[in-house]
């Protein structure tokens, strides 16, 4: 993995699992990386047959 990208895993919060992982560039700004992360959990859902609203994502950090 790049260290320059920020990674998240998008979790079906109905069973607590992660269902995907993606990555970002750090050059995004905010806004940006929030119309990311909502363009894929709309696309994650769709693809998994559930409810979008059951969908988030949550960045993952290394634990040093």
């Amino acid at each position: 993995m790049n260290t320059a990208d920020k990674h998240y895993k998008c979790i079906n919060s109905q069973t607590g699992y992660a269902i995907s992982y993606t990555s970002l560039s750090t050059k995004l700004s905010p806004e940006k990386v929030e119309e990311e992360l909502n363009k894929l959990r709309a696309q994650v859902a769709t693809k998994n047959g559930i409810n979008q609203d059951t969908v988030y994502w949550e960045e993952i950090k290394d634990e040093v």
